[in-house]
């Protein structure tokens, strides 16, 4: 896993859901966001690049983003209304 990457899990058809750092490495303030890799397991995975922010989240460490993102990271219904908003799926 990326030192990008703070927590990633696949989806039973495959995409990846990922808490990915934006910030610095050992900036102060933390950001992430969650995306979903709709490439993952697949060849296109390795051409690289970021997939479109769903949400994003500020703090104070690492462990205070995840804490913010996890929830909707872990819940499938959430992801697939976050994708269709953002107009992805």
């Amino acid at each position: 896993m990326s030192d990008a990457i703070l927590y990633k899990r696949k989806l039973a058809h495959g995409p990846e859901v990922r808490i990915r750092r934006t910030s610095e490495t050992g900036a102060t303030a933390v950001i992430a966001v969650l995306d979903v890799d709709r490439r993952a397991g697949t060849p296109r995975e390795k051409e690289g690049g970021n997939p479109p922010p769903l949400m994003q989240a500020e703090g104070a460490s690492e462990a205070e983003v995840i804490a913010a993102l996890k929830p909707d990271a872990d819940d499938d219904r959430a992801i697939a209304g976050l994708l269709r908003a953002k107009g992805l799926r």
